[in-house]
Formats: structure tokens, sequence, C-alpha cells
């Protein structure tokens, strides 16, 4: 594997490329503190690119952090080419692309302590991921199963649309899944979208769909998961959040589930929690307790 770095000016990230064993150019940031005790990965949501993160990313920094944000294959500035050319699938996210970025973390910051938050799709990646077992400990975000018939109201009422005619139509005729153009999601790979809709019609969506080879990969990790979840996340019901982290057999796991008016809050969402509004009711009151 190779790193090919850009040093920025000392108050921006440094931009690198890494490359994994598959080939896949995975665009990363590094947000470093010098005297940093701990280093978080931050693995984002399924179409959100890492800039979306770089306000997060820089509240931890000024709590002592180093934080690497990073796009996975085919997706915001790891996209090489025409995105119809890209052969990736979500399982590769796991097996290359967040394996590569566990592995430069540890070389690069070998005596760190080094944690994972992981936006939904960033939180069903871990049993997808190889080396994932070299993580301390790591925090899913909205994260659930995505199966369409536990999903919350407002996604089921058109989940069915989407995987019935909208992929199945959209894919094949543009050659990848024009999600921007749609305002759902986000511009995807093919194989992604179709994994991902094969997985969203299964009630044990991934490892119901990839079989028992997935199953025990997610009953392999070993690492202290704590779910953050929110009651108005408008995609992932509480029953989605629980049938995904069930599979994670053999982690220590806590749950916590975060009702808005209890922190303050009018909505929060399954996007919500990122943005910057959130600083104090999110960020400062649950989530750096949790990476403390």
């Amino acid at each position: 594997m190779s790193v090919m770095e850009t040093s920025l000016q000392s108050h921006q990230p440094e931009e690198m490329v890494l490359t994994t064993e598959g080939g896949h150019l995975i665009a990363t940031r590094l947000f470093r503190v010098e005297a940093s005790q701990s280093v978080v990965i931050m693995a984002g949501a399924m179409g959100v690119v890492q800039n979306c993160y770089e306000k997060f990313a820089r509240f931890l920094n000024a709590q002592g952090f180093t934080v690497i944000t990073f796009d996975y294959s085919g997706m915001g500035a790891s996209v090489s080419g025409k995105l119809k050319h890209h052969t990736t699938g979500i399982t590769d996210w796991g097996t290359e692309d967040c394996r590569e970025v566990i592995e430069f973390a540890r070389r690069k910051f070998p005596d760190q302590r080094l944690q994972w938050v992981g936006h939904s799709v960033g939180g069903q990646l871990l049993g997808m991921t190889p080396n994932v077992n070299l993580l301390d400990n790591a925090i899913t975000v909205a994260c659930g199963s995505g199966y369409w018939r536990e999903n919350s109201p407002p996604t089921k009422r058109i989940a069915w649309f989407l995987w019935y005619f909208l992929v199945p139509v959209t894919v094949p005729l543009c050659g990848y899944f024009p999600g921007k153009r749609l305002n759902i999601v986000g511009d995807l790979p093919p194989n992604v979208m179709r994994q991902w809709r094969r997985w969203c019609l299964d009630p044990d969506y991934a490892v119901g769909v990839e079989g028992p080879a997935l199953r025990q990969h997610y009953a392999d990790v070993k690492v202290p998961i704590t779910a953050v979840s929110f009651s108005d996340d408008e995609m992932m019901s509480e029953r989605n959040t629980l049938s995904i982290h069930g599979f994670y057999k053999n982690a220590p796991m806590t749950m916590i589930r975060v009702r808005p008016e209890d922190i303050g809050e009018e909505q929060v969402g399954h996007l919500g929690w990122f943005r910057e509004r959130y600083r104090d009711s999110i960020w400062k009151s649950i989530l750096l307790g949790l990476l403390t």
C-alpha cells in the first residue's frame, strides 16, 4: 500500500490518497493534533461525503483528538473517472477501504488509542472490516439494518418505490444511481446500489443475502460498541437499530436512545447530528463523553 501526501497550511488538514490492496484510491483528510492521545476515524453515511464532517472533526481537534475522515471508493473525492465504471460494492468499502484506513492509522499513530465513529453505513461496515479488532472502541450513530419493512414511517412509505421501481430502472439506464438529480442519497456506483437494494429487501439485511461467512464476520467483532440512535430518525427505526447491532454478538454493547426533547432540541433525524448547531447538545453532551 502507498500513501501520496500533500502538506497544506498548518490550520488545514493534510490531504492524502491511500491505495488499498485491491487498487482503490481513497481520498483521506488528516486533522492532526500534535499532543493528542487518541485518534478518531470518522466513517460517513451512504452518500455523505467527508467534507460534511469537517466541523465535527475540528471540534474534536479542539478537544485534543486527531481525526481522520475519508470518502469510500466511488464517493466524493474518491471518484476517479466515470462513476458507472466503478465496480466497487458496499462490502468492498469494508474489506478494502476501511481496512486500509485502520492500517494507516495504526502505522501512523502506533501508540495512540484508535476509535471509530460510524454514521449509518459507517457503523454497518464494522462487521465487514477484517482488521476491525485493531480498534479500541467504536461509536455508531443513527445506524440500522436498512430492511425496508422495518424502516421509520417516512422512509417506509417511499422505500418500496425506490427498491422495486426507481433503482431497477435508473441504474441500468444511467449506469450508476443518479441520486443527486433525484434528491435521494446522492450519486452512487452501480454495484453499491444493487447490493444495497438486495440487502434492504431481506429481513436479515446484509447477512441474510451474503450468507454465513458475513454473519460470522459480525460475530468476530470484539470491539466495544456504543450505539447512539435518535427517536425521530426518519430512516432508521429502533427495530432497525436493534437488528443490525444484534449481529455483533461478541462485542460489548451499549445502546443509547436519544429523544430530541431530552437534549433541548426539536429534531435531529438521520442526518442532523453532524451539523454545528448540535455542538452543545450532541457533540459535547453525548459524543465527547463516549470518546474520552
